[in-house]
């Protein structure tokens, strides 16, 4: 199995993103690594930490889209930046999936233009794993590729969700819910009140109907849809109280599961090949994960679950 990865994407590329992708290849044998970047930079981080040439496969991409740039933009003028050579090996069926931790806007975008949204799907979204008290795992989407939606979209977020949790995290018939201000069904704004009939007709998913932000950690429901806006500051607020307990010295096994290094990254739910995106901060640890979290959504034939289904 193929899987391309985006040397140069990241806060500490291309060196963490080195040691990750040889730490892949020695845990997994069948995943073949392909780093796309500049050759010569990552030859280097090889040489330093004692890698012989032969290790990884290199794709030389000489350009770089930065964390800060414009996602459409750089996709459009920056031809031959590591993201854009990378994609081209995707929808050209080089590599069976890709993964980066750089800028994420770019990434989204790039999967639109090369590999296409599938046909169906209004718009691409991604989800963040929730770490259950019972010990299990909820999903959260979207988190940030859309801050505005519509009642469709998130209806369709909910099929994407519910198809994900099955095929890659094993959730047998995954409860879904609407991220609300009040269980009741007329609770919430004019987005939660036109969605929540669309949910509730819906006979491909299993909606159990609104839950309020304290329920998102328990088993209410096991995928929570919400706008990107939404979902996003749930998600920078759940890092932020994350990072301030570890700074506190406070230690648990709970709160162990919140480090996002080991799970990598999420999936670009609605596009025509696997996709996956890192935290900007991603070490070795995390493109690892990265790379086996690719790994099971290639098995699972989640893609092929999303065709069917639309």
């Amino acid at each position: 199995m193929r899987i391309g990865l985006d040397a140069m994407g990241g806060d500490f590329a291309p060196l963490e993103a080195v040691k990750g992708a040889v730490a892949a290849r020695q845990e997994m044998p069948d995943v073949i690594p392909v780093l796309f970047g500049q050759k010569d930079r990552i030859l280097a981080c090889m040489q330093e930490l004692g890698y012989p040439e032969g290790t990884l496969e290199i794709v030389h991409a000489e350009e770089i889209i930065e964390m800060g740039e414009h996602a459409t933009k750089a996709i459009a003028h920056k031809k031959n930046s590591s993201i854009n050579v990378a994609y081209r090996y995707l929808a050209e069926q080089q590599i069976e999936a890709f993964i980066g931790a750089g800028n994420t806007g770019a990434m989204l975008v790039g999967s639109i233009f090369s590999v296409k949204a599938i046909e169906g799907v209004q718009r691409p979204t991604i989800a963040s794993l929730l770490p259950k008290m019972s010990g299990g795992f909820g999903l959260l989407l979207d988190v940030g590729a859309n801050a505005d939606c519509k009642p469709e979209v998130l209806n369709q977020f909910a099929i994407l969700g519910s198809l994900y949790a099955q095929q890659v995290y094993g959730i047998d018939n995954p409860k879904v819910a609407l991220l609300s201000i009040g269980e009741e069904k007329e609770k919430g704004n004019l987005l939660h009140q036109a969605t929540y009939p669309l949910l509730e007709s819906n006979d491909r998913i299993n909606f159990v109907g609104n839950v309020e932000g304290r329920d998102i950690f328990n088993d209410v429901a096991d995928v929570i849809v919400c706008d990107g806006s939404t979902g996003n500051i749930i998600l920078k607020v759940c890092e932020g109280i994350y990072t301030n307990l570890c700074k506190l010295g406070i230690q648990h096994p709970y709160l162990d599961r919140f480090d996002f290094n080991q799970y990598g990254g999420t999936a670009i739910l609605g596009v025509n090949e696997p996709v996956i995106i890192g935290h900007g901060i991603s070490k070795s640890e995390t493109f690892t994960s990265m790379f086996r979290l690719a790994k099971d959504v290639v098995n699972s034939k989640l893609i092929d679950k999303i065709k069917q289904s639309f």
